[in-house]
């Protein structure tokens, strides 16, 4: 059920990258909830069965499994290498392979405090797993869920995370500015009866059967559910490759068959005549005797096999293998060849162009983690009280490779500040750190120690000053008084 037996591109027709709902209300009331779902839930209709295929795809279900083979049929391998894995763990590790972290965009001490116990929070609620989990399908599927929610009980934790699943999820927009309008999740309840739980700005709705059974105020002061595009198109990373990853699949399993078919080769018999028994009776002994028929017609047994060129299709495989990196942005892992610096191998095996792809994706999930975070520091305002924070005070941070390069790093940061550059810019600028603004408030005393900014060296351009000024005016004191 649900096997990815057809194409991708039989499946959508051409229709790439997830469609998204819009409404053109003004406001989600419980007049108007129904009509807007309605309309949502024909475009989450439209979106689940690609998002299935895709998700499945990415787990090794793939349609070379269900090839059929007219000629031979009885050799029939079907090889699945699964590269769609290979390049959603890339992508999720380029976004989430490092914890997401809330770096302080102010210098104060008391916004660095409360900064460091966000975090504390997020390390506490299981952030980073959950994080993993949502990159997976937002690389797969091109789109995914976050929900934040309020515990139960005695958790340390005020709020837990929730990665949904974006086959029963779809997030309702506005037509006219793109604000987030409704989120809407397509549930089960114990009696295993279907129903939709809604959430707008201000209001929650449950919906069964075509009307609102529930309704009232929204307790998180916005819509707890954040969606996270992996794009603005809403492309998954496994979709804009797949017609050459199946190809990928067909060359490996023909290069099988071929194999397998050359070993398992036809006999020719010419002019020769043979019965089953007979021919059983030579395959045991290893050997086959014929004899000319006469009147100048000649007998002969043959292989009949046409070995498949193995080096050119190698070829090209790799050159639809190569292709596929092009398109994804992803590094080569050629050898290297000698005489490179680590520079240079960066730059000439894309690792490079890889980290200035996964920067065109980052604004995207920087922006959905903000609307998530409103929702967590809502939930902490409204239990424990103890961080007094707003999405102004702080920056999130996406963490790729802080040690890579690090000798080039600390040059760089070293040239720097040797050039009287303001540390945090050169903090910010290098790369070392991936909360360059605490790492500057923490270091500032020792920072302070060696370097002086322009208002401390005329303080003490004028205190030197002073002193010479005092020095001469002792001086002229005891030589009059000498005089005397």
């Amino acid at each position: 059920m649900n096997k990815n037996i057809q194409s991708f591109i039989e499946l959508c027709n051409g229709e790439f990258g997830r469609k998204v709902a819009y409404t053109y209300v003004d406001e989600i009331t419980r007049e108007n909830v129904l009509s807007v779902l309605q309309k949502a839930i024909s475009v989450l209709n439209c979106n689940r069965p690609v998002i299935r295929y895709l998700h499945r795809y990415y787990r090794g279900d793939q349609p070379i499994l269900y090839r059929q083979k007219t000629v031979r049929p009885e050799i029939n391998n079907k090889t699945v290498e699964n590269h769609a894995l290979e390049i959603v763990r890339f992508k999720t590790s380029q976004t989430y392979g490092e914890p997401i972290q809330y770096v302080s965009r102010k210098p104060d001490q008391a916004t660095n405090d409360a900064v460091d116990r966000l975090n504390d929070y997020m390390r506490d609620a299981h952030k980073q797993a959950r994080d993993i989990e949502l990159g997976t399908w937002q690389s797969s599927v091109g789109t995914a869920y976050k929900a934040v929610l309020k515990s139960k009980g005695n958790c340390p934790v005020p709020f837990r995370l929730n990665v949904l699943s974006p086959m029963n999820t779809i997030m309702v927009y506005s037509g006219h500015d793109g604000r987030d309008m409704l989120s809407i999740q397509q549930l089960k309840d114990e009696w295993d009866q279907q129903y939709s739980q809604c959430f707008s700005d201000t209001e929650y709705f449950i919906i069964k059967n075509g009307r609102v059974t529930d309704s009232g105020l929204n307790g998180f002061g916005g819509i707890p559910i954040a969606e996270y595009p992996n794009n603005p198109d809403r492309l998954s990373d496994v979709e804009i490759v797949i017609t050459m990853l199946d190809q990928i699949n067909k060359m490996q399993s023909d290069r099988m068959n071929g194999i397998e078919q050359f070993v398992q080769a036809f006999m020719l018999f010419k002019n020769c005549e043979i019965n089953k028994d007979q021919f059983i009776e030579m395959c045991q002994l290893g050997a086959i005797q014929v004899k000319d028929s006469g009147q100048g017609v000649q007998s002969d047994v043959k292989i009949m096999s046409e070995e498949l060129n193995q080096e050119q299709t190698q070829v090209a495989k790799d050159d639809v293998y190569r292709q596929v990196l092009v398109v994804e942005g992803m590094p080569d892992r050629q050898q290297n060849t000698g005489g490179d610096t680590g520079q240079a191998v960066y730059l000439r095996n894309g690792w490079d162009f890889a980290e200035q792809r996964a920067k065109l994706d980052e604004p995207f999930t920087i922006e959905a983690e903000k609307k998530h975070v409103f929702i967590v520091l809502n939930i902490i305002k409204q239990t424990t009280k103890d961080i007094d924070l707003s999405v102004r005070d702080f920056d999130v941070k996406i963490t790729r490779n802080s040690t890579d390069n690090m000798l080039v790093k600390a040059q760089s940061l070293d040239y720097l500040l040797k050039n009287k550059i303001h540390p945090l810019i050169a903090l910010t600028t290098c790369g070392l750190f991936g909360d360059p603004e605490k790492v500057w408030t923490m270091s500032k005393p020792y920072i302070d120690t060696i370097m002086k900014t322009q208002e401390q060296l005329d303080a003490e351009a004028e205190r030197e000053r002073a002193l010479e000024l005092l020095e001469v005016q002792t001086n002229s004191t005891i030589k009059t008084g000498g005089a005397e």
